[in-house]
């Protein structure tokens, strides 16, 4: 995915984008969290870009993503200021009783921007 999405076009690009655009690709939540890590650390990707770089992702025909609500809640989460890793834990839980953390920046944050029940430890 961090080949295509980036599209350097060396021999790494145009395998994954055989991949990508002439087959049926699922991608896994473990997979686009990580994908998010190196666009980030790696690939200097600022938030913007990385939320676009998704949404043209996972628009794509050929591509369909694991959770696709939990994701799209993500996306939309990190969009309004949380941290992805985090904004994926969050939209993970929303049908829990609470998201428990012993992060309280996080749980400030994450009370004023989503309906999710968030609780300190």
């Amino acid at each position: 995915m961090v080949r295509y999405v980036v599209g350097d076009g060396g021999d790494e690009f145009v395998r994954a984008a055989n991949v990508v655009e002439n087959n049926q690709v699922s991608i896994a939540v473990a997979v686009v969290l990580e994908t998010e890590w190196v666009l980030r650390d790696v690939y200097e990707f600022s938030r913007a870009e990385l939320l676009s770089a998704f949404t043209r992702l996972f628009g794509l025909p050929t591509v369909s993503v694991a959770e696709p609500p939990a994701v799209r809640r993500a996306l939309d989460y990190a969009e309004q200021g949380l941290d992805f890793a985090d904004a994926l834990d969050l939209a993970q839980a929303v049908e829990c009783e609470a998201f428990v953390t012993l992060d309280r920046p996080f749980a400030r944050k994450a009370r004023r921007l989503t309906g999710v029940k968030v609780r300190l430890a």
